[in-house]
């Protein structure tokens, strides 16, 4: 077996063993399957058992393993694919869905890598298996999921600040404006856990019992952002022409949490704005805008997720000439993600995965993977032209062009 793959051989062995934790059974994808199958899914990538290997969602197979002859079409993989990108799993789970013939039968399989950085949770809550029995997650659950992380490789977003410790995080942001966001009610009413175990879940610290703060912990929520990652700000011009020695006429240095850099930001790009009234070539008075808010939140939310804050003190900057937008991103395509295919739809990675889980739950961010699409439809039915993408190694820029 690879890393992340199975044989005819071994697939057909988890079918048939019912008592087997890393195997779910669904006949259709229809009534409460896609629920449930996302529940497994969730627990297949934390791995409670700690088996190292991926949990399988067999679509087509009848509770015994028998094969229940479910057609298998390119809509239903499509559709088991977006279990990845609709926002639901956080962070986002690593799949493999294959169309595979299992005991003479066609079969869907969804093939889920233990996460590197558990819990990960489905709607706010954090499901496990235990043999056959799929279950949300007790205290002590969670403690050895937050725990496993400790000895992995970490992504660089939830590794630790050591310069920074629990007075850098803002408290009553993460009680009142996350918290209530990245938990189901229940699951929050439902326990005593601590300060620090809370922080722990949601990957602010290290753990409940090391609460050192992580690079996300004070990106997200931190009090001073900007003291301890150099570059977490975006640089905002506003040039009165079409080249950089034109005249300056707006110019700002927006730091904080992600969720006020991009508020602020926002506040800057709806200001900037203009709206063209035409009240002579019809009956009607028409208004037209320079760049469709949408179009703009996406790509610089996009910009705000996908860059790195690793090894650099770049800031994301936004240029707004006369004539067009220009934004530009440190670090370039990351994962899967190529200079050749960069842009294309379907097409994505994270580079910051729990970063971006972060701005899910403060609704930045309703779905992974489509922020150029939906922008590049925006811009359309404004009547500007399409994106152009400029893609090196080390940055993306984004052009966008002013409505004609």
């Amino acid at each position: 077996m690879s890393d992340m793959n199975y044989t005819d051989e071994e697939l057909e062995a988890l079918l048939d063993d019912l008592e087997s934790d890393l195997a779910e059974r669904k006949e259709s994808w229809n009534g409460d399957s896609p629920e449930k199958g996302r529940q497994a899914v969730c627990a297949f990538a934390n791995d409670l058992p700690n088996h190292a290997k991926p949990g399988v969602l067999f679509v087509g197979a009848k509770d015994n393993g028998v094969p229940s002859s479910l057609t298998i079409t390119d809509n239903l993989l499509q559709t088991l694919a977006d279990i990845k990108t609709d926002g639901n799993i956080l962070p986002p789970p690593t799949i493999i869905v294959q169309k595979r013939k299992l005991k003479g039968d066609d079969m869907a399989v969804v093939i889920v890598q233990p996460a590197d950085a558990p819990p990960v949770r489905y709607k706010g809550r954090i499901w496990i298996r235990t043999g056959p029995r799929r279950g949300i997650a007790s205290a002590q659950d969670e403690r050895i999921l937050n725990e496993k992380r400790r000895f992995r490789d970490l992504p660089f977003d939830i590794q630790p600040l050591p310069s920074t410790d629990l007075s850098s995080l803002n408290r009553l942001q993460f009680e009142q404006e996350y918290l209530p966001f990245a938990f189901a009610p229940e699951i929050l009413n439902a326990n005593g856990r601590s300060y620090e175990q809370r922080l722990a879940a949601c990957r602010m610290v290290v753990s409940a019992d090391n609460p050192t703060p992580t690079i996300l912990g004070i990106l997200v929520i931190g009090n001073r952002p900007r003291d301890f990652i150099p570059g977490a700000y975006i640089q905002f011009l506003r040039i009165d022409g079409t080249e950089f020695s034109d005249p300056i006429i707006d110019e700002e240095e927006i730091d904080g949490t992600i969720g006020q850099m991009l508020k602020r930001l926002e506040e800057k790009l709806e200001a900037h704005n203009r709206v063209r009234v035409d009240i002579t070539s019809n009956s009607l008075e028409s208004r037209k805008i320079d760049y469709p808010l949408a179009a703009l939140h996406q790509l610089t939310r996009n910009a705000v997720m996908h860059r790195t804050y690793e090894g650099t003190n770049a800031p994301v900057r936004l240029f707004w000439f006369n004539d067009r937008i220009e934004i530009i991103s440190p670090g370039g395509p990351f994962g899967e993600v190529t200079i050749e295919n960069f842009g294309k739809p379907g097409i994505t990675d994270y580079r910051n995965r729990h970063l971006a889980d972060a701005m899910r739950v403060y609704g930045l961010v309703q779905r992974f993977g489509v922020g150029i699409s939906i922008a590049q439809k925006e811009l359309q039915r404004n009547g500007n032209g399409p994106i152009e993408f400029e893609v090196s190694p080390t940055t993306v820029l984004c052009i966008v062009r002013k409505r004609k």
